[in-house]
């Protein structure tokens, strides 16, 4: 009788998540055969006119796309300083409850806001060019890891830290040899990830005149410029998975390695 209450439970809800999904669909257009005729018909005429790609704008691609790989290694290396020690400041076992409440909050309040809206706010602050764009990922890497590194420090095994309590190893002693030797791998993984994600969102700040690549996308787009974009997505796709390969290197080679 329980499982089949279950099952009927189980049931009830897929079909409501199958009607939610359905009227959201309908909503935005999806069923509509002629706006996908149209969508397909633009596609073909996209696809026609990029070709061949205009490879004369590789030089200036090629400086936008190198500024598009600073902007996202510095952002999430300055995201990670600041991320690291509210990541401590964040977790229980180290912190009071008034610094863990505080730490969750900034981590909260910068997480929330998406970074190419970050790089519009530092647009409006310090103006247009990379420094923006640099900020704005900065912030958003700030929200991202704190929270992971605060639920990562979190798990460690609380016998050994009550343990080298006990002999008076004090909160700073903890963090560096015991919850940071024990998180190191994982905390450098998602670090490599947040590394990947900032690549392929720099590349799209531009639009919002925060320097990089996205910005030629964004003149090349409204002067229907299209060969010379097809050359951008070409180089774009290239780095998205230089960053994809380079990251599974670094993990296979030095984290998977050390276990």
């Amino acid at each position: 009788m329980r499982w089949e209450l279950v099952g009927k439970r189980d049931l009830l809800l897929w079909l409501a998540a199958a009607v939610l999904l359905s009227l959201a669909l309908q909503r935005l257009g999806f069923f509509d055969a002629e706006r996908l005729g149209r969508g397909a018909a633009n596609v073909l005429t996209f696809a026609r006119d990029a070709v061949p790609p205009d490879m004369g704008v590789l030089p200036l691609a090629g400086r936008a796309l190198w500024e598009t790989v600073q902007m996202a290694f510095a952002g999430t290396l300055l995201g990670f300083l600041l991320a690291l020690p509210l990541g401590f400041m964040g977790t229980r076992v180290l912190s009071p409850l008034p610094l863990v409440l505080l730490s969750r909050l900034i981590v909260a309040a910068t997480r929330t806001v998406p970074a190419l809206l970050w790089a519009v706010l530092f647009v409006i602050v310090v103006g247009l060019g990379p420094l923006a764009g640099t900020l704005g990922l900065a912030l958003y890497t700030v929200g991202y890891l704190g929270k992971l590194y605060s639920e990562l420090f979190e798990g460690t095994d609380p016998e050994v830290v009550e343990a080298l309590r006990g002999v008076g190893a004090s909160r700073l002693h903890l963090a560096r040899f015991v919850i940071w030797p024990e998180s190191a791998n994982a905390a450098i993984s998602q670090l490599l990830f947040m590394l990947e994600y900032n690549v392929r969102a720099s590349s799209i700040l531009g639009f919002a005149g925060a320097g990089g690549i996205g910005f030629y996308v964004n003149i090349y787009l409204q002067t229907l410029e299209y060969t010379r974009l097809a050359t951008l997505m070409l180089l774009i796709l290239a780095l998205t998975l230089a960053m994809d390969a380079l990251s599974a290197w670094v993990r296979s080679r030095y984290l998977l390695a050390g276990r």
